[in-house]
């Protein structure tokens, strides 16, 4: 049967098509899609978009669960900041990196007007309470930047669930990866040429082959990031979609704070109110749930028609402002960023460090040494990236970076 295909890029190594071939040979995934930024990742490509029937595959949302991007656009110009004060003050207040709060925080979203899962709450006290507010590691970052348009000031940042999302999402791969053991299968398989055994040692045989399904769970916990899913109607697809939900709103919530801590820096330079003139929060790792279907999208930004999206590009380059298209062949969707066009090794191998600081002399940074494997350069053209989904999503902005900060 003939699937709804569509590659919006023209520069995708073959792992990544491996991957995405691999999904789309499922019968339950119906169509698929690959965005311009779109490389390999864990089991899906990073930069895809798979449309399920009737099944949600934890592993094709990914470990930061509702990883995604927030920008508000305020009233002032670079001429009002102190950028160097407001970097220390970012330092000073935003945990970076794999650092958290020392202290319980606040958090907005009571756990209580979900129905979310034991495991989810015990993560949520254990994990998420101390990590609400912070930035997170790899590619997140805090971006102030310029508006083309007007030279007022966007405040971009891109970060996720952190350990709170992780470890759910970590979870429920490992259940379904456990649902997909078909014991009655096994059971053939492991009887073949132990007739004899099972009817003359009966509770010998019991023990062997509980040991044996025990072997197969572990190799199966080993290998979660497979094509394991939850039937929709099922009690672990229920349980999912809800825990997902929460994280989806935590990672907003997240950002939203370190958003108010740096805006409260702001203020705190200026004798004027600081106004908020435009909010934009998009994430680009979710399922979303339309009846029977369920369309995932890993690294892909949602881009309904008129919906707001921010694209970041790099540390250079910035963070465009986008209106979505709505365009079906991409299940409304476009790309999350600039897509790595070098892993983190290679990076570190073949670029230039001293081109890495030229590069970003002109923008006050937190970057050294260590996050060469950030350098623009790690990444694919952004202003092609954008040309290649023109038929995604209409530019409407773009924030030139003057301060950015990487976890």
């Amino acid at each position: 049967m003939r699937k709804d295909i569509k590659i919006f890029s023209n520069t995708i190594e073959d792992e990544a098509i491996r991957q995405f071939n691999e999904a789309m040979d499922l019968g339950c995934n119906v169509q698929g899609a690959l965005m311009p930024d779109a490389h390999a990742g864990y089991t899906l490509p990073i930069g895809a978009v798979i449309k399920s029937n009737g099944y949600v595959f934890p592993s094709y949302v990914g470990y930061d669960i509702g990883c995604g991007m927030c920008a508000v656009n305020i009233d002032i110009t670079k001429d009002d900041i102190n950028l160097e004060q407001l970097k220390k003050h970012i330092i000073d207040n935003i945990p970076l990196g794999s650092n958290k709060h020392k202290e319980k925080q606040n958090i907005n979203i009571s756990k209580d007007s979900y129905n979310i899962s034991d495991f989810a709450k015990y993560r949520i006290e254990d994990t998420g309470i101390y990590q609400i507010g912070t930035l997170g590691g790899g590619n997140h970052f805090i971006e102030v930047g310029e508006s083309q348009n007007n030279k007022s000031i966007w405040i971009v940042i891109h970060s996720g669930s952190r350990g709170l999302g992780y470890k759910i999402a970590d979870y429920y791969m490992s259940l379904a990866t456990q649902d997909s053991i078909n014991i009655e299968k096994l059971e053939e398989e492991f009887i073949l040429g132990k007739e004899i055994f099972k009817n003359v040692n009966p509770d010998g045989y019991k023990k062997a082959f509980k040991i044996f399904i025990e072997k197969q769970w572990n190799n199966a916990t080993k290998n979660k990031e497979g094509h394991f899913g939850f039937k929709l109607d099922s009690e672990l697809a229920k349980a999912y979609i809800e825990d997902m939900n929460y994280c989806l709103d935590f990672a907003l919530e997240n950002r939203r704070k370190m958003i108010d801590t740096i805006i409260n820096g702001i203020k705190s330079q200026l004798n004027k109110k600081v106004n908020e003139v435009l909010f934009i929060n998009r994430n680009h790792n979710h399922a979303e749930i339309k009846e029977n279907f369920v369309i995932h999208r890993k690294g892909a930004t949602h881009a309904e028609n008129g919906m707001l999206g921010v694209i970041p590009a790099n540390m250079k380059d910035g963070s465009f402002i986008v209106k979505g298209k709505g365009n079906n062949e991409s299940m409304c969707s476009s790309s999350h960023g600039a897509g790595r066009v070098l892993s983190r090794k290679k990076a570190k191998e073949s670029l230039d460090i001293n081109e890495f600081h030229e590069t970003m002399k002109n923008i006050i940074t937190n970057h050294t040494d260590d996050t060469l494997d950030e350098s623009p350069k790690a990444y694919k053209n952004i202003f092609e990236v954008m040309e290649l989904q023109k038929d995604l999503v209409e530019i409407i902005d773009r924030s030139i970076p003057i301060l950015n900060i990487k976890g």
